[in-house]
């Protein structure tokens, strides 16, 4: 990216130099890296961390490791890892920069693709649904956007902790994504109001949890469907508006409002970070959790795939899949091939 813009007209396949690790950075040549909403976000400007133009975007993926920087240990060359990449050189690239911190194993119950897929939305859902809304068996979770990249990843979170999973879609072919991914009950925001299924589904109870990446409207009707006691979890503000809250209706109603920011636990218990990725790479190996990956895409064809995201046309999780063009370079001596 040279400038700013809609994905489509601003991300441009260019030669770049290769990245060198930095101390306590690692090189890895990315075997896979899919399309997130914080990507969007930054090719328009309006994402909270705004990297200097030009950079390459791609903000988690898969990679093998082909060179460590000063002070890097635990990995080694040729390791197949998983991580958030340190912009800006991001993973829609052959090689990319990966911070030692927030670098973990890749599961070998996943294959590429689905591995890069397996770090934010899925910590995001393990933080938010067991860290912040206390999650537990038996409860009714609702699901905002099931078959995008992070209701998907509810809704197989909270089926592994043992709720009761309302999922919401918009449009048939979206529905049949979310039974796929074990939604008890599926709603069509376009043919039903998703407030009065919740309501018949508990015998007018609510929903203990609500997962809401959404925001906007669809907040402020989650609030009429929440339960005695239950938590409005806020992941994010993909329907475009920040919606504003009334806190006499949450007094009144005897509910919770529980923001998430996953990205500050890597910065205040980074320990709690290594712990989720255990978590979900049990997951994983169970086959309790497995990311949708809907599209792998070669590298020429992402700026569409990031368009289709940021148009709200995906389902699942978009991935660029790279074919290998080049020979691992070497880097500070070390020898990668």
């Amino acid at each position: 990216m040279t400038e700013l813009g809609e994905p489509r007209d601003v991300l441009r396949l260019l030669d770049v130099p290769d990245p060198e690790p930095g101390p306590g950075q690692l090189v890895v040549r990315v075997l896979a890296s899919p399309a997130n909403f914080p990507d969007v976000l930054m090719c328009r400007g309006e994402y909270q961390v705004r990297p200097e133009l030009p950079f390459t975007p791609g903000v988690e993926l898969c990679g093998e490791v082909v060179a460590l920087g000063e002070g890097v240990a635990g990995f080694a060359v040729g390791d197949r890892v998983l991580g958030g990449a340190a912009l800006p050189h991001g993973g829609f690239g052959e090689f990319a920069l990966l911070d030692a911190t927030s670098t973990f194993p890749a599961p070998a119950a996943l294959d590429d693709a689905e591995a890069s897929a397996l770090y934010i939305g899925y910590q995001t859902g393990w933080f938010g649904l067991h860290r912040r809304a206390a999650l537990r068996a038996g409860e009714t979770l609702l699901v905002h956007a099931v078959a995008g990249g992070v209701g998907s990843a509810a809704v197989q979170l909270g089926k592994a902790a043992g709720a009761r999973v309302i999922g919401v879609v918009g449009g048939p072919e979206k529905a049949a994504v979310a039974r796929a991914l074990g939604a008890d009950v599926v709603v069509d925001r376009r043919d039903e109001d998703f407030v009065e299924v919740v309501r018949a589904e508990t015998g007018g109870r609510g929903a203990d949890v609500v997962y809401d990446p959404v925001g906007g409207d669809t907040y402020q009707r989650s609030t009429k469907c929440v339960a005695f006691e239950g938590r409005i979890l806020v992941v994010g503000f993909a329907g475009g508006r920040i919606q504003s809250a009334a806190l006499n209706h949450a007094l009144v109603k005897n509910y919770s409002i529980v923001g998430l920011h996953w990205g500050l636990y890597q910065r205040h218990d980074p320990a709690a970070v290594a712990e989720c990725h255990r978590a979900l790479t049990a997951l994983a190996a169970r086959g309790a959790v497995r990311p949708l990956v809907s599209e792998r895409l070669p590298l020429d064809e992402v700026a569409a795939g990031v368009q289709r995201l940021a148009d709200g046309a995906t389902v699942g999780r978009v991935v660029y899949v790279p074919v290998p063009t080049r020979p691992i370079p070497t880097h500070r001596g070390v020898d990668a091939q």
